[in-house]
């Protein structure tokens, strides 16, 4: 089997899964928003966007840098595994318990939630999530990920039921107790979650805790750069909601959760595909011939194709996907002027395909060892996104929120790409992406003008979405065909397995 035709099964059953995960996502967003109403459910998403601050400086980036010195060193996967397994732990314990004592300091202590209570349970939750991306870089540099995509399905599903539970059965009025009930579900979903992929991940190495403190060294040495890259990341990523929930209250902070939890949802995409990617990147690499080179510009297509067809698909139907995740009181009504969540996922959906291109960028400095330079690149775009946010936040408030993500987006993604030229020699052909931007345009306008008509067909509503999606995805790949962008040699390469040999573009 061709290590391409590898990389896109791998991505697949992950991208598979992660369609099944946003529909259950989707459903769990729709019962939350109807359950705690527009203020409860802002409280809600700031409590899981502070968490996710401090969530990502226990990952430290030991993931990425776990599959990259598991794909140079095979033979030693059970003691990289297990070293990284405990520094993960610890890393773990360390930032949620800061997280809950922080929450004293920084949340709303006016709301009628004692939410440094839910932070503690949302931050149990996670512990269990941070673990289970430790083990499961394991089935990814065998590219066994389906195992995992397995594993996070039946853990939503899990999750989703206990709410329903709560919701539906245990507690239909809103009450505190109903609310941290909402963040417990998160614990039972998770457990399982982490028991079956480390039940799957123990078939391809022995995992248990090691303490070679010489080694563990090395991966924080390797890792922190990456690490604090990482943080910086984060920082400018959630600052929105955490700088809404104490610059204009909760309201606002759902109007900007609802959307960000949309494109939470699809921002995963480049990582799965990256992911993939990264073990066959950092041997190309390795080999020191032109092969990289194939595979970074292959990679970029993909991105690009993935990309921008969300942000100008999901730009089209924005108020349909809002008013199917929640109810009136966040949509926009234009009689009062009000701007609701879908206003601002119209706007911050464009900051999806800057994302998409900065991931590659991100990972290539990752797979040449240079991740320190990352450091500089969302430092700076974190300053950014604080300094927007403080001038646009007061006059704009979710939308102003919107705004900045775009604006920093794109100077990440430039500052990445610039990194990565300086110090690997490669070529970006702009090509594809021209023919890209055509067929979304194109897709767009089709979802735009089909919009009405299909509303009145046979009563549907706003749940014509279930057409127009369909419709803009035709569009979308029959104009990438006619415009060779996709090509009858791609596809063979996906579904016909290919003899491996080295340093062919079979291969790529």
């Amino acid at each position: 089997m061709s290590v391409a035709r590898k990389i896109l099964m791998n991505t697949g059953a992950q991208i598979g899964a992660k369609a099944v995960l946003a529909f259950i996502g989707f459903a769990t967003v729709r019962f939350i928003t109807n359950y705690l109403e527009v203020e409860g459910y802002g409280y809600y998403t700031g409590v899981y966007d502070f968490i996710a601050f401090f969530g990502i400086a226990s990952d430290l980036g030991l993931y990425t840098i776990a599959v990259r010195e598991m794909a140079r060193d095979e033979k030693n996967i059970d003691k990289i595994i297990g070293n990284v397994l405990t520094i993960r732990t610890i890393l773990v314990l360390i930032t949620m318990t800061l997280a809950f004592v922080s929450a004293f300091f920084y949340l709303p202590t006016d709301s009628n939630f004692f939410l440094p209570g839910a932070v503690a349970i949302g931050a149990t939750a996670t512990i269990f999530a941070l673990l289970t991306g430790t083990v499961s870089s394991v089935l990814q540099v065998h590219y066994k990920m389906q195992y995992n995509a397995f594993a996070s399905v039946v853990g939503k599903i899990i999750t989703l039921a206990y709410m329903v539970y709560v919701i539906f059965i245990w507690n239909p009025g809103v009450s505190e107790a109903g609310f941290y009930h909402l963040f417990v579900a998160g614990i039972v979903g998770n457990i399982f979650l982490f028991g079956i992929s480390l039940y799957y991940a123990k078939k391809f190495a022995n995992i248990r805790f090691q303490l070679d403190w010489k080694f563990m060294k090395g991966v924080i040495v390797k890792s922190l750069p990456y690490g604090l890259a990482l943080i910086l990341n984060n920082l400018y990523f959630r600052i929105g909601s955490l700088m809404l929930v104490r610059m204009a209250g909760p309201e606002q902070t759902a109007l900007y959760g609802l959307p960000l939890r949309v494109l939470e949802a699809i921002a995963i995409l480049p990582l799965y595909f990256m992911n993939a990617v990264l073990p066959t990147l950092t041997k190309t690499l390795k080999e020191k011939g032109q092969r990289y080179k194939q595979v970074i510009q292959y990679s970029f297509d993909a991105l690009v194709m993935g990309g921008v067809a969300m942000a100008v698909g999901m730009s089209a139907i924005s108020y349909q996907v809002i008013y199917l995740l929640s109810n009136e009181d966040f949509l926009s009504n234009p009689a009062t002027g009000f701007y609701g969540a879908d206003v601002s996922l119209r706007i911050v959906i464009f900051a999806l395909a800057f994302s998409f291109i900065n991931t590659l960028f991100g990972f290539t400095l990752v797979a040449i060892g240079k991740q320190s330079k990352l450091l500089y690149v969302n430092g700076t775009g974190a300053i950014l996104a604080v300094i927007l946010n403080l001038f646009l936040i007061p006059e704009y408030g979710a939308r102003g929120a919107a705004i900045t993500d775009i604006m920093v987006e794109m100077f990440v993604a430039l500052g990445a790409y610039l990194f990565a030229k300086r110090y690997l020699d490669f070529k970006i052909s702009l090509k594809n992406t021209f023919k890209i931007i055509i067929a979304a345009t194109a897709m767009g306008a089709a979802v735009h003008f089909a919009a009405e008509p299909t509303f009145n067909l046979l009563g549907l509503g706003n749940k014509n979405i279930l057409l127009l999606i369909p419709l803009g995805g035709l569009v979308y790949i029959s104009l990438l065909f006619i415009m060779k962008v996709i090509t009858p040699d791609m596809i063979a390469m996906v579904r016909k397995p290919k003899k491996e040999t080295p340093k062919t573009e079979s291969d790529v």
